[in-house]
C-alpha cells in the first residue's frame, strides 16, 4: 500500500470548495464528514484506484478538476456550485465503508502479511443513490446534481444491468448529458491513479 499522502487537494482546500457553494446547512455537512466518517483517510477503493488511506479525499478532488475541465472544454451550462458538489462528493457513499485490516499473501513462495481494507458497510444503501441519501440528509440538491450522483457509474453501476435499471440511465443520459461527463472525469481519475501506482 502507499504510505506516501500527497494529494492534489488537501481537506482545508476540499472543505474550503465546499463552503464556497454557499449551500444552507453546508457547515453541518463539513461537520458531518468530519465527526461521523472517516471520508478524509478514507481509501477510494479495496483493491483498485486509491486503496490506500487517504485515497477518496485524493479521488473527490481529482474527480473535480477533471470535471472541470471536461465541462470547460464541452462548454456544458452548469453553475460551479453544482461542480463542486458532483465532483468533490459523488463518492460520499465510501465514507465508513473500507475497514483496516491485513490478509495474507505468498510470495515467492512465503507466506507474508500485507494491509489490506476489507469493504464492512456501515449504510448498506447502494453506491450513487447511497451518495445522493446522505447528502440529502444536509443539504438540497438540484435535480441536475441528483442524477449526475446517481448515475456517475453508468453501465458499472450493477442496476444497469437489468431491463428498468438500463431503461432509466438512458432516459437519465437524455435529460442531464453530464452524466456522462461525470462518468469520464470518475474514468480519467481512475486512470491517472492506477498509472501513478506503477
Amino acid at each position: 500500500m502507499n504510505e506516501i499522502f500527497n494529494p492534489k487537494i488537501n481537506k482545508e482546500d476540499f472543505e474550503n470548495l465546499l463552503m464556497q457553494t454557499n449551500r444552507r446547512y453546508i457547515k453541518d455537512l463539513i461537520v458531518y464528514l468530519n465527526e461521523e466518517t472517516d471520508f478524509y483517510t478514507a481509501p477510494a477503493s479495496s483493491n483498485y484506484h486509491g486503496n490506500y488511506k487517504y485515497g477518496l479525499l485524493e479521488h473527490s478532488g481529482d474527480v473535480y478538476n477533471h470535471l472541470t475541465a471536461l465541462i470547460k472544454l464541452y462548454q456544458y451550462p452548469i453553475k460551479e456550485d453544482s461542480i463542486i458538489i458532483i465532483g468533490l462528493l459523488h463518492d460520499l457513499c465510501k465514507a465508513n465503508f473500507y475497514h483496516e485490516t491485513t490478509r495474507n499473501r505468498k510470495i515467492e513462495n512465503k507466506w507474508i502479511q500485507e494491509p489490506y481494507f476489507s469493504i464492512e458497510d456501515k449504510c448498506p444503501l447502494g453506491h450513487g443513490e447511497k451518495s445522493v441519501i446522505l447528502l440529502q440528509q444536509y443539504i438540497q440538491l438540484t435535480m441536475e446534481e441528483i442524477f449526475s450522483i446517481r448515475w456517475h457509474m453508468m453501465s458499472y453501476d450493477a442496476s444497469v444491468k437489468d431491463y428498468a435499471g438500463n431503461c432509466a440511465l438512458t432516459a437519465s443520459l437524455n435529460l442531464y448529458p453530464i452524466i456522462s461527463l461525470v462518468h469520464c472525469a470518475d474514468l480519467l481519475s481512475i486512470s491517472h491513479t492506477l498509472k501513478s501506482e506503477e
